[in-house]
């Protein structure tokens, strides 16, 4: 039987100190990924030493990739080079990733073999049709499930998939990302036009590896005639797992924090800029740019927030927050709209309908639309909430408590593990009153 771990904050306390919150997972994913492809040894330290990304190292491994660590967030990859990969000896089980899928289905679509791509209820759950549709046209041969969803059944096809050009319907870093990575392998250029920006990882970190990207405006271009070179990588602290203790520190009176190493990258700042229009006192201290990433220290201390009409232009850059955001506009005072935000809904829960749900449970006026939510500030009370498996919903309720009245149960907090290990016991050392209770 697998263990369920429930979640229980008393109410009130704040937040004070400094952290250094764990890796990025966007960034972690694709270090494995371009090491196991490039020609030599590539060294990667802050790697994020979570479920998700360790799934994305064990099935680089089962294709044959030596990868020593992690130990302490260290990792040495001996790449076999852009055609070294072999065959897994089984299906590859990707857990509760879907950057891992998305992308995988890409690289793996111009292999020399075949491979089946699995994962958990969550996962199986989720659409992959949006990168197995534009794989197709490019002549890939990728089987899903019935309603397009994993497994994943792959037939290689190396050396026969074709350019194509590419307008992407919806701004998706992982799309974006599984094509390009199809593109290292297809014959001709792969561009993808997307319509906002999306986070850039990819095409950084190929950079960083020596291969030839192209980019114009919102167009990305990449073709079959580059190789990876091992290169060193220092993964910055997650934005994403930052967000949580930047809300946490804007809603509780009295708490005055400091992160360090954060990744700043501009297409991942959107949840600084909506707190700042909220009100959120955050500054950004000692930039500098790491492994071509952008990092900073940020510096949050509380400050009232108020409600506003969250920009659009925002919302691609801040897709992953909102859980979290949505805790810090039920503190604000007046009223908070989300729109244009339809993505959340096929996450790794919906997460317009489970905020909502949860915040109704709490006694806040949360009214969720097909495309974002619309949230009157007010008090928090005490209650149970239900996370369904997915770790920022978990995460977002632990931190709604510091405002709360009462206390908060939050069940179903086992993928906490999937992005944030430790969160528990960071939150506890910065002043949260959390505990957790396995069965």
């Amino acid at each position: 039987m697998s263990k369920t771990i429930t979640f229980k904050v008393q109410p009130g306390g704040r937040l004070q100190g400094e952290a250094r919150v764990p890796g990025d997972k966007s960034i972690s994913h694709r270090s494995i990924m371009l090491g196991a492809l490039a020609d030599g040894v590539t060294h990667v330290k802050g790697f994020l030493e979570a479920e998700d990304a360790l799934a994305t190292l064990q099935a680089f491994r089962d294709m044959g990739v030596q990868i020593e660590g992690p130990v302490n967030g260290e990792l040495t990859i001996h790449g076999v080079g852009k055609h070294g990969l072999k065959e897994p000896a089984k299906e590859l089980y990707l857990g509760n990733s879907g950057t891992s899928m998305r992308l995988l289905s890409g690289l793996l679509a111009g292999q020399a073999f075949n491979t089946v791509l699995t994962g958990d209820k969550s996962l199986s759950g989720r659409p992959m049709k949006r990168v197995t549709e534009p794989l197709a046209a490019m002549g890939a041969d990728i089987k899903t499930a019935e309603k397009g969803t994993a497994p994943l059944h792959i037939t290689g096809k190396a050396g026969q998939l074709t350019g194509i050009d590419y307008v992407m319907p919806m701004a998706s870093a992982q799309v974006k990302s599984c094509l390009l990575l199809a593109g290292m392998y297809a014959q001709g250029e792969t561009s993808v036009t997307e319509p906002a920006p999306t986070r850039d990882h990819t095409e950084r970190m190929l950079a960083g590896f020596s291969y030839p990207v192209k980019q114009q405006g919102n167009k990305v271009s990449i073709n079959s005639d580059g190789f990876l070179k091992a290169t060193e990588i220092d993964v910055p602290s997650d934005i994403s797992s930052a967000a949580f203790f930047l809300v946490g520190a804007s809603i509780a009176p009295g708490s005055d924090l400091l992160l360090k190493h954060v990744g700043i990258n501009p297409t991942r700042t959107g949840i600084i800029d909506i707190l700042r229009l909220m009100g959120a006192r955050i500054e950004v201290l000692n930039e500098r740019i790491v492994g071509g990433e952008p990092v900073a220290d940020l510096h949050v201390v509380y400050s009232p927030l108020k409600g506003i009409d969250i920009p659009e232009a925002l919302v691609p850059l801040a897709i992953d927050e909102f859980p979290v955001l949505f805790i810090a506009a039920a503190c604000a005072e007046g009223q908070t709209r989300l729109t244009g935000a339809e993505e959340l809904r096929v996450k790794e829960s919906d997460r317009i309908q489970v905020m909502a749900d949860g915040l109704q449970a709490l006694g806040v006026d949360a009214q969720p639309t097909a495309d974002g939510m619309i949230i009157q500030g007010g008090p928090i009370g005490g209650g149970e909430v239900i996370s369904h498996g997915d770790h920022r919903i978990a995460m977002s309720f632990s931190i709604a408590g510091l405002r709360a009245n009462a206390p908060i149960t939050i069940h179903d907090c086992e993928n906490v593990n999937t992005s944030f290990p430790g969160f528990k016991d960071l939150a506890k050392n910065l002043g949260l009153d959390l505990v957790c209770e396995e069965m």
